[in-house]
C-alpha cells in the first residue's frame, strides 16, 4: 500500500497497530518531497531536521504505549503564514523576506503536542490576499489535476502538498475562502472553523476580524481528528453520521450567477444524490444576501490595508500589481463607512441565522468556476481580477457570515459541495459534512 497517499486518520491506526513506522514514513515523504519536480513550488521550506526529531520521539511513544492521539506519528505540512520556531516564516511575501519568528504558533505548539510531524512551510498567495493561488512574487503551486491550471489559495501549497502525496494532511488559513477553494480545486476537504474556534496567535494576520486556522485532508474524519489536534481537545464522535434525515437548505440566488455549467452540474447532481440516501432538501433565496455580500469592500481590503499599509508604501514594487491593487482599495474606506459596514452586517448575520435555524446545514457549490489557466492568469491583470472575484464570491458568504464551512468533493475534478453551518457549531457541521462524504462517496 502506498500510504503516502492514505488518509492521516489510516495513517494513525496503522502506526497504532505496528504495521507502519513512523520514522519510516517521514523519511517517505522527505523522499517523495526531494524527488519532485514541483517541490520547490509547492514548499518555501522543508523542516527536515525538525520532522526526524519529531518522527523518532512519536516512534518511541508508540513502542512503549505512550501515544498522544491518532494523528502522533502522522506527518502534516504548514502554511507559511503560520510561525514555525526559527524556521522562515514568511507569508508569501517578499515584504517579509527573512522574517524568522522565535516561537511556534498557538496551533503549530498543540499540534505539536499531540504526536504530529512538521515537514515543513507550504507556499501562498501574498499576504494571504488571493483566491487563485498564484503568486508570481515567490512561487505558484502546480494544480494536482492539472499542473497548467491555478491551484486555488490563498492556501495553494497546502493544498498541493496533500493532493501529491507530500503530506498526509496541511493547516492552512481563511479569510474568505483560502482553505476551501484550493481543497475544492485539488479533490479535497477542507473545513473552515467558526472565527475564533482557533488560537490566532503567531498566525502572519490579513484581516483579523475573519482570519481562521484550519485543516485540509483526504476526509473529513481527518479534518476532525486535526480541528482537535489544533485545539488541544478530542475529537468530535463521527461514528452513525449519516444522510438520511438531514436538513438541507440549498442556497439559491448568489452563489450561482455567473457560474460555469461544470461547477452547477456537479453539484445538482451531489444533491440528487443526497436526496436520494433521504436528506430533506429546500431551497432559499435571501432577499438581503446581495446587500450583504456589497459590504465586502468596506470590510475586508480597509482592515487587510490599515495592518500592511506601513510595510506595502515602503516597498510596494516588491508585490504582485493586482495583489498590491487589492490592499490600497482598502485606502478609500472611511472610518466611519467601516464601522458602518459592521453594524449593517451584525444585522445580516442575525437574519441569517433566523432564517437557517432548525436546518442541519446550508449546502451550495464551493466554487461557481473550474481552475483557470495559470499563465494567463499572470499575464492578464484584468482576467486576473474578474476571475479572483467570482473564485471567491461563494466561500465569501460564510465567512461574512461567521459560519463554519466544509468543502466535500463532489465527484467530479475540481467541483466541491460546501456545507455551512450555525456559528460555533463546527463539530456538529463536522458530523452532517461526514454524513454527506458518505452518500457523495
Amino acid at each position: 500500500m502506498d500510504w503516502r497517499r492514505a488518509s492521516a486518520a489510516e495513517q494513525g491506526r496503522a502506526i497504532m497497530a505496528g504495521l507502519l513506522d513512523p520514522v519510516d514514513q517521514t523519511e517517505a515523504y522527505l523522499a517523495a518531497i526531494q524527488a519532485s519536480p514541483y517541490a520547490k513550488r509547492i514548499y518555501a521550506r522543508v523542516t527536515a531536521s525538525r520532522a526526524r526529531t519529531e518522527s523518532i520521539a512519536a516512534h518511541d511513544r508508540n513502542r512503549a504505549g505512550l501515544r498522544r492521539s491518532l494523528l502522533d506519528g502522522v506527518a502534516i505540512s504548514w502554511k507559511d503564514n503560520i510561525d514555525s520556531a526559527g524556521t522562515p516564516t514568511e507569508a508569501g511575501s517578499r515584504l517579509l523576506k527573512g522574517r524568522k519568528p522565535a516561537h511556534d504558533a498557538a496551533t503549530l505548539k498543540n499540534a505539536t503536542a499531540a504526536g504530529t510531524v512538521c515537514l515543513g512551510k507550504t507556499h501562498m498567495t501574498e499576504l494571504a490576499f488571493s483566491g487563485l493561488g498564484l503568486n508570481p512574487m515567490t512561487a505558484t503551486p502546480p494544480n494536482a489535476l492539472d499542473p497548467a491550471l491555478a491551484p486555488g489559495g490563498s492556501s495553494s501549497g497546502a493544498a498541493v502538498s496533500v493532493a501529491m502525496g507530500l503530506a498526509a494532511a496541511a493547516i492552512g488559513s481563511d479569510t474568505g475562502g483560502s482553505i476551501r477553494v484550493p481543497s475544492a480545486w485539488n479533490g479535497l476537504v477542507g473545513f473552515k472553523p467558526t472565527h475564533g474556534v482557533t488560537d490566532s496567535r503567531g498566525v502572519v494576520p490579513l484581516c483579523r476580524k475573519f482570519d481562521v486556522v484550519g485543516p485540509l485532508a483526504r476526509t473529513v474524519e481527518d479534518c476532525a481528528l486535526l480541528l482537535a489536534a489544533l485545539r488541544g481537545e478530542a475529537p468530535v464522535d463521527l461514528r452513525g453520521a449519516r444522510a438520511q434525515g438531514l436538513r438541507l437548505l440549498v442556497l439559491d440566488g448568489v452563489p450561482f450567477a455567473d457560474a460555469q455549467e461544470s461547477p452547477v452540474a456537479a453539484f445538482e447532481d451531489a444533491v440528487d444524490r443526497l436526496a436520494r440516501a433521504g436528506s430533506q432538501i429546500t431551497r432559499i433565496t435571501p432577499a438581503f444576501l446581495p446587500q450583504a455580500m456589497a459590504l465586502s469592500p468596506q470590510l475586508f481590503a480597509p482592515e487587510a490595508y490599515g495592518i500592511w499599509r506601513e510595510q506595502i508604501e515602503a516597498a510596494p514594487e516588491a508585490m504582485h500589481p493586482p495583489i498590491l491593487e487589492r490592499f490600497r482599495g482598502g485606502k478609500e474606506v472611511s472610518g466611519p463607512d467601516y464601522v458602518a459596514a459592521w453594524e449593517a452586517l451584525n444585522r445580516y448575520r442575525a437574519e441569517w441565522a433566523a432564517l437557517v435555524a432548525g436546518h442541519d446545514a446550508v449546502i451550495l457549490p464551493t466554487v461557481p468556476i473550474l481552475p483557470p489557466d495559470a499563465d494567463r492568469l499572470a499575464t492578464d491583470q484584468e482576467y486576473f481580477v474578474t476571475a479572483n472575484l467570482l473564485t471567491l464570491r461563494n466561500t465569501r458568504i460564510g465567512n461574512l457570515m461567521g459560519l463554519p464551512a466544509a468543502t466535500i468533493p463532489t465527484g467530479q475534478p475540481g467541483c466541491g459541495l460546501m456545507a455551512m453551518g450555525a456559528a460555533g457549531d463546527d463539530r456538529r457541521l463536522l458530523r452532517v459534512s461526514a454524513a454527506l462524504e458518505a452518500a457523495l462517496a
